[in-house]
């Protein structure tokens, strides 16, 4: 465990951040849980803090499985124009029309936080804590996903535009440099999601239709800033890195009309509303009287090859960054 504690100290200080940024995705299941009834509080408070730090597992996790990146994005704009009708909404049925290789080579997001989900809501009825807790972190990591506009669009890094770094200045640099101060988490109670599938269909054209006023406000910004305005050097975690100045954060959040906040905001009403909606569908079993309460030591040598993975290795499919 000493090991895994020093690995996770690293992690947090000197790797790059990735999707949502770790501070965000962190933030996104934290405020989540403030969203449950008392009944899921009994569970998920005294692990809030298990389910911020693994709520960047999945990314990690793209160090080691070579199918897990398409989980995060869908490059919506391969199968047309909005509202994309020509791709069904069921998993079943876009098989049937586009095969498994080309929805896998374009992401499948929305059809996996469907998977996630299920798993999610068969943890509940086993009474199974810490399947129930790490399925929780991963859940949410994957909705909070689905929320970011530059993950339903195959534009995703502006690589198509010379816009590149633009995807972690939207869902890192932002974020971490406002989120704390000025915005508001603290958003009321989750609500049961009637219809999970309709839902996460509407937050992903939600994103899609939001991708192209994030890349063309930051083009229009960019020919207003000089190269040395747009950037500055600044100490981060004791080193001295080039990164986006403070003053065009502000002005692109300000040109966005708080759209990331937005987003973040509605990442975790929805995180807390699908954990509310597994445990209803699950019979709403009483979470004080749970088994498998800790974590195995072969659980715990699985998070340390995680994080060892993600330390040193590469990315073994499509960067999302």
């Amino acid at each position: 465990m000493k090991k895994l504690l020093l690995i996770t100290i690293y992690t947090l200080n000197h790797h790059p951040l990735y999707p949502w940024g770790f501070y965000a995705h962190q933030q996104i299941n934290y405020y989540a849980v403030f969203m449950l009834p008392p009944e899921m509080m009994v569970l998920y408070k005294p692990n809030i803090s298990f389910l911020s730090e693994h709520a960047v597992d999945p990314d990690k996790r793209r160090y080691m499985v070579a199918a897990e990146g398409a989980r995060h994005y869908i490059d919506i704009d391969h199968y047309g124009v909005y509202p994309f009708d020509s791709l069904p909404r069921t998993f079943k049925k876009a098989i049937e029309k586009y095969g498994r290789d080309t929805l896998q080579a374009y992401g499948i997001v929305p059809w996996h936080i469907q998977i996630m989900l299920q798993r999610l809501t068969s943890a509940f009825k086993e009474k199974d804590q810490v399947k129930i807790l790490k399925l929780s972190a991963d859940l949410g990591h994957y909705i909070a996903d689905a929320h970011v506009p530059l993950h339903v669009c195959s534009n995703h890094n502006g690589q198509l535009t010379n816009q590149q770094g633009i995807h972690a200045f939207w869902e890192s640099r932002i974020p971490e440099l406002l989120a704390a101060t000025s915005w508001d988490f603290l958003l009321g109670k989750a609500g049961y999601v009637t219809n999970p599938l309709a839902f996460t269909w509407k937050r992903v054209l939600e994103s899609a239709a939001a991708a192209d006023s994030v890349l063309r406000i930051e083009r229009e910004l960019t020919a207003q800033f000089s190269a040395d305005s747009k950037y500055s050097f600044e100490p981060r975690n004791g080193q001295v890195i080039k990164q986006y100045a403070t003053s065009y954060c502000l002005a692109y959040n300000q040109r966005l009309n708080n759209m990331i906040e937005r987003r973040m905001q509605q990442s975790i009403a929805a995180v807390a509303s699908y954990w509310y909606t597994a445990w209803v569908n699950a019979g709403q079993p009483n979470l004080k009287q749970l088994i498998h309460k800790n974590l195995s030591e072969e659980e715990q040598r699985e998070f340390e090859r995680l994080n060892q993975a993600w330390l040193t290795g590469k990315a073994l499919n499509k960067d999302c960054d």
